[in-house]
């Protein structure tokens, strides 16, 4: 129950300062029944709510009826005319701008729950300059005159807005529904503030509004109407709900809730967001329904402070002691269902107020002990108007002028010193007021606990700090905060779909507001390590996704090393048949001058196992973490050594067959057959690709590598050929000896002579050249070590065929039958 006018009157700071309260009664509008009044020198006005209805539980098995509303709150115009006129006229004489009594004189008014009543008050208020202290609401006026006169308890509505956005923000609320009541202030709420949500990454399920309450004969359109709010309201996605409205709007909302049990909607539960202007006021319907509906909310208040003395004075309240007041008898004989007429309670069999009932005994529902944002409001107002009234006093007692009540009372004077008016109250905090005129202070944060029983806990759980520094305006503990029952004490989560796990990245949805957003996964190469991204972030180049794409692991080194099975084996084969051509060489050695030996030029046979060898030995060359040095030269070496072997093939089989040539009489080639001939072509073939080797030196050189990009989860260390021009010229003139020793020997072959070994050199030139032709294909379509393992096993099969097809014959000659070494043999074997 709100009873602010009776909290607050009761402490007033000096006893010449006696307040005459003339609240509204919306049943009854004329005449005003309801009233506190203390005579004195300076009298402070006042038009306060005060809210209470005790109604007969409704079951809600019918549809509504518009009686229901018959009553809400409704702060009607000529009632605040009324009330004003009152204000401004003697005491139990309604007389307006006439006062018979010359020592009381009106110097300030407290005004209204609500932005309307304080403009209603103002149209009578304004032609006095009468100081006007508004405590429900933030007041906008277009009329800046009028403006002047106002003083503001409610701090910048602004500061609350930027609060409300940061909590959306911090509870990642980003799918929230609006409801606002249909007035100047919910109509600024949506064109000024919403679109800054919009900016800060905030959509809107819906924005609906409330209407403003009426009386009966529009009862059934406000049922209809309700019942369509609830409708839109238990329809959405969002669970987050900010309702923006006056002290009356939560009234007809949980009304509405509550009377759509009939109509089959169901209830789903939502986290309110509610505004410092609607701090919420007793039940004005059946307390059994709609109480739940605000378990888990949070609201923003009128930052507030417990006061010395008061709860004591809350503890202690008698309204048989009380003189005065009109209220408060009225409010006990309902709250405490009793009576002080013995007449009327012998009527209704009910009992005897003996105004020693316990305030504290009540359910919050009816009556709170704390201290509530509105009443601490005008608590701060009276006193503002004390302080403000003893700085005139000071002044002109300072001056020594003539002490002269009406000259220095008239309400027109205190403007200036309540604008800067600057106190300590009996809490210890400052009030002040700032240029416009409104309370210099923040808001608390309120966490809406129900229970039960119907009774509820305001919990301050965090505040707004307009002081503070703007990304730190809102202080608030969400470990204290009690959500509702649905969420299990879990943060709900108000999204319009659920967020884009990492790895993700945010799509837009046509046609639907931006939050709204599939979730597509990055591409290679890219990760997203937030939720929610826009776009997926490309790893560094050192570094690559790991597998769920939500965080970059470093790329290992990558090269072909001893220490890996596949560079092993391959040094294993190069050194084994390094082995086997040395071997070979020395078998030859010692049986130089057998025939088979001497046979084909036994210089080329010793040229070619050298070039052999040393094809074996430069396998090592690409094994293990490449170097600047061997980098340089191990492909040009690769090609000179190559050439040298496969060049001393040909010189082999050119010479057999200028053998066979020379033996014709008169032949002029017989001065050619020998070592100069063979030592021409080795020669001559050598220099060549040497020049080429040595013209791609010179020109663009292979050089050591970092590659990022060949391989997703390694950085491989290569040798770059540099110019590839010059690398695939390299092997072109490779495969041009091989190509022309393979048809020499192909047309050589069936040459008859133990000398003619061209059959033997003519398979493996084939072999050769299927090696070389199939390794540039390969070597193109593989990356990082494979690439140098594909070369290194072109170099041993191809080096490998020229050693077993020329030398495995003439080896099984010479070790395991060596009765065939002999001349007479071998032609006999060659015929």
């Amino acid at each position: 129950m709100v009873i602010f006018a009776v909290l607050v009157l009761v402490l007033l700071p000096q006893a010449v300062c006696k307040v005459p309260i003339s609240r509204c009664n919306v049943s009854h509008p004329l005449p005003i029944h309801h009233k506190y009044y203390q005579s004195g020198d300076l009298i402070i006005g006042g038009i306060i709510s005060h809210i209470f209805r005790f109604l007969s539980t409704f079951l809600f098995r019918n549809r509504p009826s518009p009686e229901l509303f018959d009553d809400l709150i409704e702060f009607s115009a000529r009632s605040i005319y009324l009330a004003s006129m009152e204000l401004l006229s003697t005491k139990g004489k309604f007389f307006p701008n006439y006062k018979c009594d010359i020592r009381e004189e009106l110097v300030a008014v407290i005004g209204g729950p609500n932005s309307d009543v304080d403009l209603n008050m103002a149209v009578m208020l304004y032609n006095y300059k009468i100081p006007q202290l508004s405590y429900g609401s933030a007041l906008i006026t277009d009329n800046k005159i009028q403006g002047v006169f106002f003083h503001q308890m409610f701090p910048n509505v602004d500061h609350q807005y930027k609060g409300m956005l940061q909590l959306l923000l911090h509870f990642r609320w980003t799918w929230i529904g609006i409801l606002y009541l249909d007035d100047s202030n919910g109509e600024r709420f949506v064109q000024n503030v919403l679109p800054k949500f919009s900016q800060s990454g905030i959509c809107f399920d819906f924005i609906d509004k409330i209407p403003e309450p009426t009386f009966s004969s529009n009862a059934d359109v406000m049922v209809d109407y309700g019942i369509q709010i609830v409708k839109v309201i238990m329809g959405s996605t969002a669970s987050a709900l900010v309702v923006h409205g006056e002290i009356q709007t939560m009234a007809y909302v949980r009304t509405s809730v509550c009377s759509s049990e009939f109509f089959d909607i169901p209830v789903k539960t939502k986290v309110w967001i509610m505004t410092a202007q609607m701090d919420f006021t007793s039940p004005s319907f059946p307390i059994s329904c709609g109480i739940e509906l605000i378990h888990g909310a949070i609201s923003f208040a009128i930052h507030s402070s417990e006061l010395l003395g008061f709860q004591k004075l809350l503890q202690v309240r008698n309204p048989t002691l009380t003189k005065g007041d009109d209220f408060i008898r009225d409010f006990w004989e309902h709250a405490f269902k009793c009576s002080f007429f013995k007449s009327v309670v012998d009527n209704v069999d009910s009992k005897i107020c003996t105004g020693e009932e316990k305030l504290e005994t009540l359910p919050a529902t009816v009556f709170e002990m704390s201290m509530t944002g509105h009443s601490y409001s005008i608590y701060n107002a009276v006193y503002a108007v004390a302080h403000a009234l003893h700085s005139i006093e000071f002044l002109k007692s300072k001056q020594r002028v003539t002490a002269n009540r009406r000259g220095w009372t008239q309400p027109w004077q205190l403007h200036h010193y309540l604008r800067h008016v600057s106190f300590n109250n009996s809490s210890g905090e400052k009030v002040s007021f700032d240029e416009n005129g409104s309370l210099v202070a923040g808001f608390d944060i309120i966490n809406w606990i129900t229970f039960p029983n119907q009774s509820f806990l305001r919990v301050r759980v965090g505040k707004i700090d307009p002081q503070a520094h703007t990304d730190k305006v809102l202080t608030i503990s969400t470990d204290d905060i009690i959500w509702p029952s649905k969420f299990n004490q879990t943060l709900p989560r108000s999204l319009c779909n659920d967020n884009c796990r990492l790895g993700y990245r945010r799509a837009k949805k046509e046609g639907r507001p931006f939050c709204c957003y599939d979730c597509l996964p990055c591409p290679e190469g890219k990760i997203s390590n937030k939720t929610d991204m826009d776009d997926c972030i490309q790893c560094q180049e050192d570094q690559y996704p790991n597998r769920g794409q939500d965080s970059c692991i470093p790329k290992y080194l990558s090269f072909l090393s001893y220490g890996e099975p596949l560079g092993i084996s391959l040094a294993i084969v190069a050194l084994s048949f390094s082995l086997l051509t040395a071997l070979v060489l020395g078998v030859f050695i010692k049986h130089k001058d057998t025939p088979i030996v001497k046979a084909n030029n036994r210089s080329l046979t010793y040229g070619l196992l050298i070039s052999l060898l040393l094809c074996f030995l430069c396998v090592f060359l690409f094994i293990g973490q490449p170097e600047k040095i061997p980098c340089l030269f191990r492909q040009p070496a690769f090609g000179i050594i190559f050439s040298m072997a496969v060049s001393c093939v040909l010189a082999k089989t050119i010479t057999v067959i200028m053998a066979f040539t020379a033996t014709k009489p008169g032949s002029r080639m017989r001065k050619w057959v020998g070592k100069r001939l063979a030592f021409s072509v080795v020669l001559s073939c050598s220099l060549i690709q040497s020049t080429i080797c040595a013209v791609w030196l010179a020109t663009s050189p292979p050089f050591l590598y970092f590659d990022m990009h060949s391989m997703t989860e390694e950085i491989v260390l290569e040798c770059n050929e540099g110019s590839v021009m010059m690398f695939y010229c390299v092997l072109g003139f490779m495969g041009f000896l091989a190509v022309v020793s393979f048809t020499v020997a192909f047309l050589a072959r069936k040459l008859p002579d133990s000398f003619n070994e061209a059959k033997f050199i003519t398979f493996s030139m084939l072999l050769f050249c299927s090696v070389w032709l199939s390794f540039v294909p390969t070597y193109q379509s593989t990356k990082g070590k494979y690439m140098v393992a594909v070369e290194i096993f072109s170099i041993l099969a191809s080096s490998a065929g020229l050693l077993i097809c020329i030398f495995l014959p003439k080896c099984y000659i010479i070790v395991v039958r060596p009765e065939l070494n002999t001349r007479g043999q071998l032609i006999r074997i060659n015929d």
